[in-house]
């Protein structure tokens, strides 16, 4: 099978995509991003769930979809047929990475697990996402993103002290997932590839929802295995900085972060409290931790009685590290978003022209593009199975009429 030429340092690497949701796709649309030929299966009746998210535009495409479905070419396949199945290890042949999110045994009970896949392609890579991970006994268990949320300890950690644990906005176990998918799939082809001249093997990455955001927790395992210290919810304040919160202005908000000596120094000055640093409560980073209401009260003191615009101005004029609270309508229209081309504008045959995020971080020689967003339900049926598997139109045909595709 030939692989469409893209811009991007994935160029020339191909990805078959079994996964459904957010984690695995999320991290496959970043890989499309980046110049990776990606191929999404979907079942032939029912199609990913995210297309069916709002918000939706009039003619009911979500728009959810549109963005994490972009660079992908979408087929449609019975996995858990025999046939499906066939057809399935065709594709996995010449792929360089294969993506899953079922629950752990499925791929393995309808044929495709990783010997199977090792069979038809040695040097494939299989990166495996479940709510628990492959192994253990809770692997057997569903598990979304939100439930990771909970037993990963950061809706524990996430809030305010005086109020129930916060659950995140948005889909954060998902995407963190996915973030570490990702590295952990560019580690694996480096090794396969590269490293001590390249081993030239696949393997199988098992990568659970929880433990990607338990691992951002750096420090707290070492601090309750020797203290017995448990992270709590502390609100806007960090719990080994201070000060850093958001602080209320005439208008709207701010956000500040001064932990370092000097720029607490330079804060004071500008907030006209130089008292401040003289004050052995606030005397250091750790004193600052302790006191953090009132340093915080003096803070908001002086901001209260400035509008946003103001307080930012006078803070930054003493090089404090200090920024506005934004929505989304405030990202549009920021110099600084528009002046790093952050968005990118996509004609799309369903709904027309509409902005997207452009690919995230920029490269200098190799910055990837969006070259179409989310497809229809099995949009390159034909470009798949026809054009690159080499089905005749009677084997294309039979197979739809059976619902295999």
């Amino acid at each position: 099978m030939t692989a469409r030429e893209r811009t991007g340092p994935l160029d020339g690497l191909r990805v078959i995509d079994m996964s459904g949701m957010i984690s695995g796709a999320f991290a496959t649309t970043m890989m499309g991003d980046f110049g990776a030929d990606v191929v999404m299966i979907e079942h032939p009746q029912t199609g990913d769930p995210i297309r069916e998210w709002p918000q939706k535009t009039e003619s009911g495409e979500s728009l959810a979809w549109k963005s994490l479905g972009r660079n992908k070419r979408c087929i449609t396949l019975d996995l858990g047929s025999e046939r499906g199945r066939e057809i399935a290890l065709v594709l996995i042949e010449d792929a360089d990475v294969v993506f899953e999110n079922f629950r752990p045994g499925t791929m393995e009970r309808w044929g495709l697990g990783p010997d199977d896949v090792h069979d038809v392609n040695e040097e494939a890579i299989m990166v495996r996402l479940s709510g628990y991970g492959q192994t253990g006994p809770k692997s057997q268990k569903p598990g979304f993103g939100t439930i990771a949320e909970g037993i990963s300890g950061w809706a524990h950690a996430n809030g305010f002290p005086d109020r129930e644990p916060l659950l995140p906005p948005i889909s954060l176990a998902d995407l963190t997932a996915a973030q570490f998918a990702l590295q952990a799939t560019m580690m694996a082809i480096f090794e396969r590839d590269i490293g001590r001249g390249g081993s030239g093997e696949g393997q199988v990455i098992d990568v659970s929802l929880t433990e990607p955001l338990w691992r951002l927790f750096f420090g707290e395992v070492e601090a309750y295995d020797r203290m017995e210290h448990v992270r709590e919810r502390t609100g806007n304040q960090h719990p080994s900085t201070a000060p850093r919160n958001i602080y209320e202005t005439a208008d709207g908000h701010i956000t500040m972060s001064a932990s370092n000596q000097k720029i607490f120094e330079r804060v004071a000055e500008a907030i006209d409290k130089p008292e401040l640093v003289d004050d052995p409560r606030f005397e250091d980073n750790s004193a600052r931790v302790e006191n953090n209401e009132p340093l915080n009260a003096a803070i908001e003191s002086w901001t209260k009685q400035r509008t946003t615009a103001e307080a930012t101005e006078t803070l930054e004029a003493h090089d404090a590290i200090v920024g506005p609270v934004y929505d989304m309508a405030d990202i549009f229209a920021d110099e600084q978003f528009q002046a790093r081309d952050s968005f990118v504008e996509v004609e799309d045959p369903d709904i027309g022209s509409i902005k997207t995020f452009a690919p995230v971080p920029k490269f200098s020689r190799t910055p990837g593009e969006v070259e179409f967003l989310g497809p229809q339900h099995g949009e390159h049926n034909e470009d798949v199975y026809r054009g690159e598997l080499g089905m005749t139109a009677e084997e294309y045909t039979e197979l739809k009429a059976e619902g295999i595709i």
